[in-house]
């Protein structure tokens, strides 16, 4: 009887026990990688570092770590599909979008290209950034430092944080310019940390994401495409290498996934590019919970007049060729009657299904696809550019491109780019201001425009916290 009994005690001990790691596991998690940094300077507290090495001493509590970046680069930040993220911001920033929200709204200072140093959302897109960052870099060190975590584990982990570093990196150089490039959780070092020249900037970007690439494995962890693979770091290869015009690295990291038609296959039918099971998907956010779909849905649907915040531009309509099925697939109007208006269909559920239908796609296969055209015709091999923008056009319902000279051929595939990547992510700025076309096609649409608006401010809270972050951009 009573080594029954103390076998009864010692098991009840042994589940107590586990369920009080876990609690403070997530308590821990929930500490250093979001609670302890409201800003980005304000990381790195003393009692953070004596206890976030019990996160990396447990697969799964490791795992959520990850994980928990992911939501949070969802739901806060760039890469948010809300009114707040970069697919609606800089679509009104550039000429995608018209706003026809309130007047105090933080967009219409995108819209009207009248931003401030001191705009509530160029703050909150440096300061989630970091803090990702800071959380990406949290993972690198403990992963590093654990005793408990298999070879295989590790490199997992640390791919998906280098990946995640170089991802947010690249959005920050890309709206700000010269930015600081942090890989550590040291706060005395980062709370004065110096802004990196672009060149700079893009080495380290590479540097992380070949590492990255390295590191990951081809199949993905778990299902649904949401954990990065070895394709994910190689699809932002090939944009930051197309970026740096670096066409030939460009072209091979793009066929990376292109050629690995064991886990990607080419999907013509338009409605199910979007869809959470879609075979072009490199990789997506997943919803909160399920049966909630996208912030995507949310921020542009509408189903009646005037629209309640944003409509797509009658510049971007009036960009369809004829016959082209993206428009009638990925466009939806609405009228009051009167007027019509036209809103983004790409994400078709605006509210909650049973079950989840569609996650919000960050990497897909038409990307690579036009990156491969244009570093292909960059590079001369005008025949396998064309092929691959027919890729694009052919699924679209239009015929073969008739370009023929290699300036041709670059000028249809960034129309292709205009038509098919509409309102992700802000492609439509990037390849603007990339191609050196901000102003010649933005002046004559935009009240307001300015060369200097190639670069948002950097927030004028974190100058003042940071003198070494100085000069503020030009024009602010």
């Amino acid at each position: 009887m009573e080594n029954k009994s103390f076998l009864r005690c010692s098991n009840q001990y042994k589940i107590r026990t586990l369920k009080n790691r876990l609690l403070l596991g997530i308590w821990i998690l929930c500490m250093v990688l979001f609670n302890a940094c409201d800003n980005f300077v304000e990381v790195d507290l003393p009692s953070s570092q004596l206890t976030a090495s019990a996160v990396f001493q447990d697969r799964a509590t490791a795992n959520a770590a990850m994980v928990s970046i992911y939501a949070k680069m969802r739901d806060d930040g760039i890469l948010s599909g809300s009114v707040a993220g970069i697919s609606n911001q800089m679509g009104n920033y550039a000429d995608e979008l018209v706003y026809y929200g309130d007047i105090s709204g933080t967009t219409r200072n995108f819209y009207n290209n009248s931003l401030l140093a001191s705009n509530a959302e160029v703050f909150n897109w440096w300061n989630s950034s970091y803090n990702q960052i800071y959380a990406a870099n949290a993972i690198i060190e403990g992963v590093n430092a654990s005793t408990a975590l298999s070879a295989m584990d590790k490199k997992q982990l640390t791919g998906e944080a280098l990946f995640v570093r170089s991802l947010l990196h690249f959005y920050l150089l890309n709206l700000y310019g010269d930015v600081p490039y942090i890989t550590s959780r040291d706060y005395q070092q980062n709370k004065v940390a110096h802004k990196m020249l672009t060149a700079q900037l893009y080495s380290h970007i590479i540097s992380d994401l070949e590492l990255s690439a390295s590191l990951l494995p081809e199949d993905y962890i778990s299902g649904n495409r949401v954990r990065p693979n070895k394709s994910v770091a190689m699809a932002l290869l090939a944009r930051v290498y197309l970026y740096k015009g670096m066409w030939a690295e460009s072209a091979n990291a793009a066929s990376y996934s292109l050629n690995n038609t064991g886990l990607y296959t080419w999907e013509d039918n338009l409605d199910v590019i979007f869809l959470k099971e879609s075979t072009t998907t490199i990789w997506q956010f997943m919803p909160r919970t399920d049966g909630q779909n996208t912030q995507e849905g949310e921020t542009f649907i509408f189903t009646s007049g005037p629209p309640p915040v944003v409509a797509l531009s009658d510049q971007l309509i009036h960009e369809f060729e004829p016959g082209d099925q993206r428009k009638d697939h990925w466009v939806q109007s609405a009228t009051n009657g009167t007027d019509t208006w036209y809103h983004v269909h790409k994400y078709k559920q605006k509210s909650n299904t049973s079950s989840s239908l569609e996650y919000s796609v960050i990497f897909r296969l038409a990307e690579q696809y036009l990156i491969r055209s244009e570093a292909r015709a960059q590079q001369g091999d005008l025949i396998g550019a064309k092929e691959d923008l027919n890729k694009i056009r052919n699924t679209a319902g239009l015929g073969a491109t008739t370009a023929v000279s290699q300036q041709d051929i670059l000028s249809a595939i960034a129309h292709e780019r205009r038509v098919e990547l509409f309102t992700e992510l802000g492609h439509r700025f990037f390849d603007l201001k990339r191609t050196n076309h901000l102003d010649d096609l933005l002046s004559p649409v935009k009240v307001g425009w300015n060369t200097t608006d190639r670069l948002l401010p950097l927030p004028e809270s974190e100058l003042t916290l940071n003198p070494n972050l100085n000069p503020q951009n030009p024009g602010y």
